[in-house]
């Protein structure tokens, strides 16, 4: 018996695998309550669930509260300058488009000094995955108005009320050309939150999810009232839009039937100011994708590649 071969019960074992703890990093330096620990934990467990591997994903950020997060995760990471997140991730997946790439932002990271870089992002469409931590303040230089704050926000640059109308991160990247992905989904529903995040990375191309935030320590009322109001939040359901199990479901009042292949409803329910929809507001499998022009020399050897070049410059020789 001892000798018997069961070839039967052979089973394929991965070389290694990967526990949630082989993604984490030091200790979250965060106020307690914030938003973003949720958002970490839900990456923590999707690289866990999709066996990414830490050598082969990379995180890229700005400045912000948010931009902490490369911080805190046991892969490669760049954190940068204010606003230029896109442009370095970019420049990762162009040459290697193999990696897993993700780009964490946040209000004022992405929307006011990176707003250029933003916009052309959405339209390069590069298979990055892009979330916004949208806590609408700036928090780590303590409570100034962002570019998505509300009319009305007290902030030290607006003692008595902030006076312009917000940007809105879904309705803008909706009406950038060529948009392929972009979602919403709340930092307290974190069965939302991760199934939100998992659609995104399995989109091939840049799927932009706005995050919507707390921020406990300079948007302490905001923050109840958004986790207390379930009468101005609706979640967008289909076939082929964000699945969640029945307990999240259940935590929604509102839902919506939306096909995220109409991205005209999809503007129409990005510019509502009486109602918050989280889901999948659009996507689209078919645009064209920059990143691909940068993968016809993966294979080449360091010499073939110093050929090339050298090919190239002959060009130019007199």
């Amino acid at each position: 018996m001892y000798g018997l071969k069961l070839d039967y019960c052979a089973v394929d074992v991965p070389d290694k695998y990967y526990s949630q703890s082989d993604y984490e990093k030091g200790t979250a330096r965060w106020c307690p309550g914030c938003g973003d620990h949720s958002v970490l934990s839900a990456v923590q467990r999707l690289c866990q669930e999709k066996q990414l591997a830490p050598e082969k994903t990379v995180f890229v950020s700005g400045i912000g509260c948010s931009s902490r997060f490369p911080h805190y995760m046991s892969t490669y990471g760049f954190h940068g300058l204010h606003g230029r997140a896109f442009p370095v991730a970019e420049g990762v997946k162009f040459r290697r488009p193999d990696l897993d790439v993700f780009v964490v932002t946040g209000d004022g990271d992405c929307c006011s000094i990176g707003a250029g870089h933003w916009i052309h992002s959405i339209r390069y469409n590069m298979n990055i995955t892009v979330l916004l931590f949208d806590n609408q303040i700036y928090g780590m230089t303590k409570k100034q108005t962002s570019p998505t704050s509300p009319i009305g926000t007290m902030s030290n640059t607006h003692p008595h009320g902030s006076v312009l109308p917000p940007i809105n991160p879904i309705q803008t990247t909706l009406g950038v050309s060529n948009v392929s992905f972009v979602a919403q989904t709340a930092d307290w529903m974190p069965g939302h939150l991760y199934a939100t995040i998992k659609a995104a990375h399995e989109h091939q191309g840049f799927s932009f999810v706005k995050v919507m935030m707390r921020c406990p320590k300079f948007m302490q009322e905001q923050a109840k009232a958004l986790v207390a109001d379930r009468e101005h939040i609706t979640m967008l359901t289909h076939e082929n839009g964000i699945q969640v199990d029945e307990a999240t479901a259940a935590i929604f009042s509102h839902k919506k039937e939306h096909d995220p292949s109409d991205i005209s409803k999809a503007r129409q329910y990005s510019e509502d100011p009486d109602m918050y929809y989280l889901g999948l507001y659009y996507q689209d499998k078919t645009a064209p994708r920059y990143d691909l022009y940068g993968a016809h020399n993966m294979g080449f050897s360091a010499e073939q590649k110093l050929q090339a070049l050298n090919a190239e410059l002959d060009r130019y020789a007199l």
